[in-house]
C-alpha cells in the first residue's frame, strides 16, 4: 500500500507552511505530497492569510523538493481553461523532473466562485470530460504534428501541443462516488480512481464498478491504480488522539466511524479491512499543518506495518 500526505491549505497556510509539510513527508518516506486545489476557506475559520494557488504552489514546491510526487485532489474544470492547465501540468512536471500527477474534477464550492468571481455552471460533468480529453491529447500529440479539437464547451484550432511533460505519460486521477458517469470517465482517461472520504461499506463495490466500466471500453482494470482519500489523526494513546481531534475541530467517535483514526494499532486494522476492498493507495487528510510530529508518529508507527 502507498500513502499520500494530503492537505488543505485554504483552511489557513502560507507557503512556507507547505513547503514544511512537503519537505516533511518527503523526508519520512512518504509516496506524494497532494494539496487541494480550493480559493477559500470552509466553515467559520477565516483561514488567515488567504488561498494560495495550487499550481503555483507546486511549481515551487517541484523545485524545492527532490523525489517526493506532487499533485492536486483535485483541481476544478472550472478555474482553468484546458489548454492552460496542460500547459501548467506539463511546466511543473518539467521543473519537478517528471513528479507531478494532475487530479481533475467538476468543482463543487460555489462560494468561493462567488467570492473570486469564478464562473460556476450548473452542469459541468460534460466540462470535466472534455478537459480530461484535451488535456490527455494535448500531451499525447506527437512533437511536430497539431492538435485540434471541437466539443460543446471547447475548441481548439491546430494547437502545436506544446510544451511536453518529462512523464511519457503524466498520471491523471479521477474520483467521486457516482454509479456510472464517473467510472466510465475513469475507464476512458485515468490512470488511477480515487474515492474521496467514502462509507466503508461502499468502497468495494464502488470498485467493482470502475472495473466493469473498464471491460466495457476492453481497457484491463488491473492498468488502474485504486485509491482512497480519509481524514487522518492518530495518536500514541488515546489522549494524544483525543487532543489532535480537538485541535482539527473533531470529535473522536466520529472520526473513528469515518477516518483513520485512533491509536495505530486501530488505524491498521482500518488499513488492512481497506486492502481487503482493494484500496492500493490511501491519502492521508492531515488538517493540522503545524504539527508535524503526527507526520512522524504515522511514518514510524502505522506505515511500516502496511508496506
Amino acid at each position: 500500500m502507498k500513502f499520500r500526505v494530503f492537505t488543505e491549505p485554504q483552511q489557513g497556510a502560507t507557503y512556507d507552511d507547505i513547503l514544511a509539510v512537503a519537505q516533511a513527508s518527503e523526508r519520512l518516506g512518504f509516496d506524494a505530497f497532494f494539496r487541494s486545489d480550493h480559493y477559500m476557506f470552509m466553515g467559520d475559520e477565516i483561514g488567515l492569510p488567504g488561498p494560495t494557488d495550487a499550481w503555483t504552489t507546486l511549481a515551487g514546491l517541484a523545485r524545492e523538493t527532490e523525489s517526493i510526487r506532487l499533485g492536486t485532489l483535485v483541481s476544478s474544470v472550472t478555474y482553468r481553461l484546458p489548454g492552460i492547465l496542460a500547459i501548467q501540468v506539463a511546466q511543473v512536471d518539467q521543473m519537478s523532473g517528471g513528479r507531478v500527477e494532475l487530479g481533475l474534477g467538476t468543482g463543487w464550492f460555489e462560494k468561493e466562485h462567488l467570492a473570486y468571481g469564478i464562473p460556476f455552471p450548473s452542469k459541468r460533468f460534460g466540462m470535466l470530460e472534455e478537459q480530461l480529453e484535451i488535456v490527455t491529447g494535448l500531451w499525447g500529440t506527437p512533437v511536430g504534428e497539431t492538435y485540434s479539437f471541437a466539443g460543446e464547451h471547447y475548441a481548439l484550432v491546430d494547437s502545436p501541443a506544446l510544451p511536453k511533460p518529462t512523464q511519457s505519460r503524466v498520471p491523471v486521477i479521477v474520483g467521486g462516488g457516482g454509479a456510472k458517469r464517473t467510472p466510465a470517465l475513469a475507464a476512458r482517461f485515468a490512470t488511477e480512481f480515487n474515492l474521496p472520504f467514502p462509507d466503508f461499506a461502499d468502497v468495494a463495490g464502488k470498485f467493482a464498478g470502475v472495473r466493469a466500466a473498464c471491460e466495457a471500453i476492453g481497457r484491463d482494470p488491473r492498468e488502474l491504480v485504486y485509491s482512497a482519500a480519509l481524514i487522518a489523526v492518530a495518536g500514541a494513546n488515546e489522549a494524544e488522539f483525543s487532543r489532535r481531534a480537538a485541535a482539527v475541530g473533531r470529535e473522536p467517535a466520529e472520526l473513528r466511524e469515518h477516518g483513520l483514526a485512533g491509536t495505530a494499532s486501530e488505524i491498521v486494522d482500518r488499513l488492512g479491512a481497506l486492502a481487503n476492498d482493494g484500496v492500493e493507495c490511501v491519502y492521508l487528510q492531515i488538517m493540522d499543518m503545524s504539527d508535524l510530529d503526527h507526520l512522524d508518529f504515522i511514518a514510524s508507527e502505522v506505515v511500516p506495518q502496511l508496506r
